[in-house]
């Protein structure tokens, strides 16, 4: 997958303000740009809306009671090496299929990675049957990026909204960056996994951290 940017530009000197303003608490458009207003104190959840590469759209016929999930931290400078051959240690085609899922990784992890000034990456790519993660929370971490990669996508809601809040859903290839608890004490964004339990459905989904990131802490009373 290649990121457009335009030519001759220097991306990461685009100020965040180029964009139009962000929405409350969270901003979105479809180019990649988007992901650098995390670093705006505002922005809690910055989306790159991005439809999933028609070069993935074998990952929805993929029989994932075949397949083990992957979670492990890589260099960057490792990642082209070392994401195929984790996939095919996870189960994954032995063949073309599986490049194409390794090079969307790879490009999304390096990008993760420049925006966080990170020169590794933990990446974990699960199988979800059930309702994990079921409440909203906020993650405990400084930012994590929550790419869906078949349907239903992650479910958030804008904190100040209350109880009228809309639930809204990521779909499958959209890049949702979020702000954690370790970055921003006070949730904006909260986020949660579609309730899929009982449905006979299962979703493949890729999260991006920083090294070693703490464990989710336990959800607030006053969290719908």
């Amino acid at each position: 997958m290649n990121i457009p940017v335009s030519p001759g530009a220097d991306e990461s000197a685009m100020p965040c303000g180029s964009l139009s303003h962000p929405r409350a608490a969270w901003i979105a458009a479809e180019i990649p740009l988007v992901l650098d207003c995390i670093h705006d104190e505002a922005v809690h959840l910055a989306l790159w809306q991005l439809a999933r590469p028609a070069s993935l759209d074998w990952l929805d016929a993929l029989d994932l009671d075949e397949i083990d999930d992957l979670q492990e931290t890589f260099p960057v400078v490792d990642l082209t090496v070392s994401i195929p051959a984790a996939l095919r240690d996870a189960g994954y085609p032995d063949d073309g299929r599986a490049a194409t899922l390794a090079e969307e990784i790879s490009t999304q992890a390096r990008l993760f990675a420049r925006i966080m000034q990170s020169d590794a990456v933990r990446i974990r790519l699960e199988i979800v049957e059930t309702d994990a993660c079921r409440k909203f929370h906020m993650d405990n971490v400084r930012a994590r990026m929550i790419i869906p990669l078949t349907e239903p996508g992650t479910e958030w809601i804008e904190v100040a909204c209350g109880q009228d809040a809309s639930v809204r859903r990521l779909r499958a290839g959209d890049v949702g960056l979020f702000k954690g608890r370790i970055w921003a004490e006070e949730p904006a964004i909260l986020h949660r996994s579609p309730p899929i339990a009982g449905t006979g459905i299962s979703r493949l989904l890729l999260v991006l951290d920083l090294p070693f990131p703490a464990l989710p802490s336990p959800m607030p009373p006053e969290t719908f």
